[in-house]
């Protein structure tokens, strides 16, 4: 439930997916990329880094953790778009 609570947090989801690349974003790159407020980005950073998801050295990055998260999301990745399709087509039919 700990980490439920965690990625429902505003914001927490986007920033861990716009780390998925391999170069590190900066503050102001993460902060473009992800839409935040600067205040709420940067709260995030400080609970993503404490749980130990995300690393700042020279920028942001996932820790083998963080990447092992979104391998683990990505079935869920999967069935959003298949979703998200099914929702353009209109309501199932009965």
């Amino acid at each position: 439930m700990a980490a439920l609570d965690l990625f429902g947090r505003r914001g927490a989801l986007r920033i861990l997916w716009e780390l998925r690349g391999d170069a590190p974003l900066t503050f102001r790159a993460l902060a473009a990329a992800s839409e935040l407020p600067p205040g709420t980005l940067n709260a995030r950073l400080k609970e993503l880094k404490a749980t130990g998801l995300l690393a700042a050295n020279g920028g942001y990055a996932l820790t083998a953790l963080g990447r092992d998260l979104l391998a683990a999301l990505g079935p869920l990745w999967t069935w959003s778009e298949v979703w998200s399709a099914a929702q353009e087509d209109g309501p199932p039919s009965a």
